[in-house]
């Protein structure tokens, strides 16, 4: 089980490398065609020397903000490298996550859990595919619990591995509709980061930091 490390930040420095050395060989230019001239201005009606100034100015102000992005990009690449460490004990670990998608692979079940908003008298759990086709059904009574599918169908093949979706109907003992949540769960297999922000995969599936809710050991 791996852990990635950011990347692109070597594209990043050598744009920044690039920038600065196109800079200096303007400022060098600059400064060249400026001597120039003030050694060939005539005495008697002397060039204006403010519109250089500026310029002068403005090359400082450039060169500057590149140097500093190298260094706010330097920072953030190092932060983004300490969270990845401290995300990595994540890693073995059992993830329930805002999400009603789970995956399903050779190796490991499509697993959720639901939590139903109050008391249902029945509960009927409806196991979608990718095209939103059912293809498993499971009929409970609890108002929360896990859900654990290994694939297998009603005529006794087996699902092929993917992205499979959960749908729960519950109603109370008078018949009313109860809201559920749905939550994906499994073990973390993946940490990854870009520049979206960290990322965990399990069985497959790719769940954004913001979407997850707990960490547990099985």
């Amino acid at each position: 089980m791996a852990v990635d490390t950011i990347s692109g930040s070597g594209n990043a420095a050598t744009t920044q490398s690039s920038a600065l050395s196109k800079l200096a060989t303007d400022s060098t230019m600059f400064l060249r065609l400026l001597t120039t001239q003030m050694q060939n201005q005539d005495p008697l009606d002397p060039m204006d020397t403010s519109e250089y100034t500026a310029q002068l100015v403005q090359f400082s102000q450039v060169e500057q903000s590149i140097q500093q992005n190298a260094t706010l990009k330097s920072i953030l690449s190092a932060l983004s490298s300490d969270g990845l460490l401290s995300a990595a004990p994540a890693v073995g670990k059992i993830g329930n996550f805002a999400s009603s998608d789970a995956g399903l692979t050779a190796d490991a079940p499509a697993r959720w859990s639901y939590v139903a908003e109050r008391p249902t008298g029945r509960v009927i759990a409806t196991i979608l595919d990718a095209s939103g086709k059912p293809v498993h059904t499971i009929d409970r009574t609890d108002a929360t619990g896990e859900i654990s599918w290994d694939g297998t169908l009603a005529d006794g093949n087996t699902a092929p591995p993917g992205i499979y979706t959960l749908s729960i109907t519950a109603t109370d003992a008078a018949g009313g509709a109860v809201p559920v949540g749905i939550f994906a769960r499994g073990t973390v297999r993946e940490i990854t980061q870009d520049a979206s922000g960290m990322a965990f995969m399990v069985n497959g599936v790719t769940y954004g930091a913001n979407m997850l809710l707990s960490l547990a050991t099985e």
